[in-house]
């Protein structure tokens, strides 16, 4: 299970807060809410993700390294369009924060990531994060260049 919170980026401090980034590619070969199917490459790496429909910021993941060819063929087989990023690590009071940028038809998107261990979890916001958007459809990222 995986429970996570979104937030949109109001600021660029999250950039010298960073001790990490990677750069991903990914599409969907599934985008139906009840079972979406995401392939992703991420650096030199593949992976495979199915999740499930959730409640609130809960939601069933599960999560395979796939050989980096393989998912180089998958990702050309998922719908349109398929998303490219910048994810930045930040550390945050004790808290592993990933922010992504988007790039291509959606420049400008900031969203900042944090997955939790349980959902009345506390944490302290980072000073780059503004309004929460959990739960907002319109930015899971099965819909993202679909609704935007």
């Amino acid at each position: 299970m995986e429970i996570e919170h979104k937030y949109l980026v109001v600021n660029d401090s999250f950039k010298q807060m960073a001790n990490a980034e990677s750069e991903i590619h990914q599409g969907f070969l599934s985008r139906i809410p009840e079972r979406t199917v995401r392939v992703r490459i991420k650096d030199n790496r593949g992976f495979i993700t199915v999740k499930g429909k959730g409640a609130g910021a809960s939601h069933p993941e599960f999560e395979y390294e796939v050989p980096f060819d393989d998912a180089v063929q998958m990702l050309s087989l998922c719908e349109p369009p398929i998303i490219k990023k910048t994810r930045y690590i930040v550390m945050h009071d004790g808290n592993r924060w990933e922010v992504d940028v988007f790039h291509g038809d959606l420049q400008g998107l900031i969203i900042a990531e944090l997955e939790v261990p349980s959902e009345d979890y506390q944490f302290a916001l980072p000073p780059f994060v503004g309004l929460e958007v959990t739960g907002d459809k319109r930015y899971y990222n099965s819909q993202l260049g679909v609704s935007f």
